[in-house]
């Protein structure tokens, strides 16, 4: 059983505790004009005692040779107890006739898995999953999504390149009927953006437009998931396409405001951990002072109890002297 939601598929897998098949497979389902299906080893496969899970491109011995599919994608072992538990493991890959199929041999222990408290399992049933960003596409897109694309997007010219590559063309750019929207959208806003383009080569166009692309992407990730490698790289993608004479000044401020906003971030958390460290010695120290100052308390209480003994002895000492009478 599964649910397909914009470029994430979740797949529900019913009496998983008690399956007895080797693999499991998925509903075929569409992300990315791309047809794929999910696989699962419940006893593992290359790592014995670890859950397998597997992306697979459907149908691949009946399609062109020389088909390739780039794509980046991501398996969520959803926790139904808290999200916060879930486990999510995630790569970047070409998908091919060589290799139609990829994935992790070591999602997580199957002990683990199994147990009652763990949060994986609920009812015996298994949730997965798998959101995926189809980057690239070489050879044709599956049927039932170049129809699906023609119909919900009829302002749309949709041109096949010599590659068999189903693309959209937006304002001159060929880009994959998945990133139309969001280019349409760029232009929208920036009209003026590419008029300077240099690149006449509609690949070389393309290899622009991708690169903006995932120049915003990068820039739309939280804070915690970017990293200071991710934005280097963002500042040469910067740089090449204002050489390639696209007007980007409007995302230099906004890439300006990430920076300064992951500096803050990085500055802060530094200062935090500093200061947590700092807040650990005094109270180490304070912890240190009040079993002084207890042992101090007690010493004192000590010493009273002694003076006032002694006090008592010299009260004794001081009565009045002998008399005569006394004496005899």
């Amino acid at each position: 059983m599964g649910n397909l939601v914009d470029n994430k598929f979740t797949w529900t897998i019913k009496n998983f505790s008690s399956l007895g098949s080797e693999k499991v497979c998925s509903d075929q389902f569409v992300i990315g004009g791309c047809k794929w299906e999910l696989l699962a080893y419940p006893k593992g496969d290359d790592k014995v005692g670890y859950l397998c899970l597997c992306l697979a491109v459907t149908e691949s011995e009946s399609r062109p040779c020389g088909w390739r599919r780039h794509a980046k994608f991501s398996f969520t072992l959803v926790n139904q107890h808290s999200e916060k538990l879930s486990r999510k493991t995630e790569t970047r890959l070409w998908f091919d006739e060589e290799g139609p199929i990829w994935g992790f041999s070591d999602i997580i222990l199957l002990t683990k898995l199994h147990e009652r408290d763990r949060g994986f399992l609920v009812n015996r049933e298994l949730k997965i999953t798998v959101e995926i960003d189809v980057l690239e596409v070489i050879g044709r897109l599956d049927e039932s999504e170049e129809s699906e694309e023609g119909t919900t997007q009829p302002l749309k010219k949709i041109k096949k390149d010599n590659d068999g590559i189903f693309s959209s063309e937006v304002n001159g750019f060929l880009v994959l009927p998945s990133q139309a929207e969001s280019v349409k959208r760029i232009f929208e806003k920036h009209p003026n953006m590419a008029l300077n383009c240099r690149a006449k080569n509609q690949y070389l166009r393309t290899l622009c437009m991708n690169a903006l692309l995932n120049l915003i992407q990068t820039m739309c990730q939280s804070l915690q998931e970017l990293s200071i490698d991710d934005l280097s790289q963002a500042d040469d993608t910067l740089t090449y396409l204002k050489n390639s004479g696209f007007k980007v000044d409007w995302l230099e401020r906004k890439l300006e405001e990430v920076k300064e906003k992951k500096m803050e971030k990085e500055i802060g958390e530094t200062r935090m951990q500093e200061l947590e460290e700092e807040l650990k010695g005094f109270r180490e120290k304070y912890s240190d002072t009040e079993a002084l100052l207890e042992d101090l308390k007690q010493k004192c209480s000590n010493t009273e109890a002694l003076l006032k003994i002694e006090e008592a002895k010299l009260f004794a000492a001081k009565a009045p002297p002998l008399t005569l009478s006394d004496v005899l």
